[in-house]
């Protein structure tokens, strides 16, 4: 592969599904907590299922209650959600992303929880669950995207694992002048990537303005932030307007072509691996964290996860408080770590995650101190919804489009969403 001119700038994966411990497995709605009973909802493939059956098991052992666990479906789940809080006695405690708890607090529709505020929480990932210092959900686990590489492609063109940016784009341009590999798959649409670097220089997405939030993306930090993707995405030959979902880049994409080096999640690269053995190859995968602009900082990453929150309606508050304490203490918090092989990064101080060397955790958890969430308010849900404001903007840098007249577009755009509850 040659490479392309530069334009002008333009969850861990976690094995297990959650079994339905004393439910019928099914994604539906259920009946909320009683005096015999509490119901709480997880996200399927968050929780191995041996945790979840001993940690239930404890709970209805000390507190003579029945757990009802229904699993959800990530599709749609946030009109489910928003219908579920609207209710009485729907469901007791539920699990929610952390880029949404900010929207079902100011709803009204989540129990104050800041009588265990004074818990050792991981910080990145508190800010997610607190609303004007008010705590509406407790961390539970978190996860960030890294390098994903091909040994054998980088050892035959002699590159070296980059511990700086530049440093990073001299291993690309190794692999572009001795193999015949796309040295990195790069959708022109990783937003949540480009939105790494341009936290590395010091900007986001939107910033706080009196009582509103307004785009920043016409700013020298974003630009700066967009260049360095710029950069990196002329050494892939994928098109300018596509994300890593479309096609998805684990799956689709990495099996199928000889791609020296990718960024994604754990999940992806344990797919990766399973499609390439499927059709009777091997996956021979190194990780390493995203590099930062020296040796001594590491890139910024989007610190992606679930927190648990109560519901303001639940059957029996005080109830689905003790089972959310008991999940979420040092004890099972730390058991919750290790069921998922330290494929998640530690939602309290005091518990460890110990990965082994050269696995996709060891450099997840690496990262997890320079993790970045995107503007904590409920419009920004607004802002992610097709056609993507930021999405459009990249697209439109990579293809040569003036920056300063794109972002600005994109800023009046992103404003007006961010605004709108």
């Amino acid at each position: 592969m040659k490479r392309k001119l530069i334009a002008a700038i333009g969850v861990a994966a976690l094995s297990a599904t959650v079994a339905a411990c004393g439910s019928d497995g099914d994604s539906g709605g259920g009946g909320g907590g009683d005096a015999d009973s509490i119901t709480v909802w997880l996200m399927d493939g968050s929780a191995p299922q041996e945790w979840v059956s001993e940690l239930n098991a404890a709970f209805e052992a000390e507190h003579g209650v029945k757990v009802n666990v229904e699993v959800q479906q990530w599709d749609g789940v946030q009109d489910r959600v928003t219908t579920a809080l609207s209710e009485d006695g729907t469901v007791d405690v539920l699990e929610i992303g952390n880029t949404q708890t900010v929207g079902y607090a100011n709803t009204g529709g989540l129990a104050d929880l800041s009588e265990l505020s004074e818990e050792p929480w991981n910080e990145n990932m508190l800010a997610s669950a607190e609303v004007d210092g008010t705590l509406y959900a407790l961390p539970w686990y978190g996860a960030n995207r890294v390098v994903i590489y091909d040994k054998s492609v980088w050892a035959e063109a002699g590159a070296e694992v980059p511990t700086t940016r530049e440093e990073w784009i001299e291993a690309l341009e190794l692999i572009d002048e001795n193999t015949e590999a796309e040295p990195i798959y790069l959708p022109g649409q990783s937003y949540y990537v480009m939105g790494g670097f341009v936290a590395d220089e010091g900007g986001s997405f939107a910033v706080e303005d009196g009582d509103e939030w307004r785009g920043a993306l016409n700013t020298p930090e974003a630009e700066a932030g967009m260049e360095f993707y710029a950069e990196l995405q002329s050494f892939s030959e994928s098109p300018t307007d596509n994300d890593e979902a479309s096609p998805q880049q684990s799956t689709e994409v990495v099996p199928n072509q000889e791609v020296a080096s990718w960024i994604g999640l754990g999940w992806e690269a344990a797919g990766a691996v399973a499609a390439i053995e499927e059709a009777g190859g091997e996956a021979d995968f190194g990780y390493f964290p995203i590099p930062g602009k020296t040796a001594g900082e590491l890139g910024h990453v989007f610190l992606g996860g679930s927190n648990l929150a109560v519901s303001e309606r639940a059957g029996d508050k005080e109830l689905a408080t003790e089972w959310l304490r008991m999940a979420t203490s040092q004890e099972w918090a730390q058991r919750y770590v290790d069921a998922n092989n330290d494929g998640v990064v530690p939602n309290r101080t005091d518990v460890t995650a110990e990965p082994g060397a050269g696995s996709f955790a060891e450099a997840m958890v690496a990262s997890a101190d320079v993790g970045f969430l995107p503007p904590l308010t409920t419009g920004w849900a607004n802002v992610e919804t097709e056609p993507n404001p930021i999405k459009e903007l990249m697209t439109k840098a990579l293809n040569g489009d003036d920056y300063a007249t794109a972002a600005e577009e994109a800023d009046s755009e992103i404003t007006t969403r961010i605004n709108r509850e």
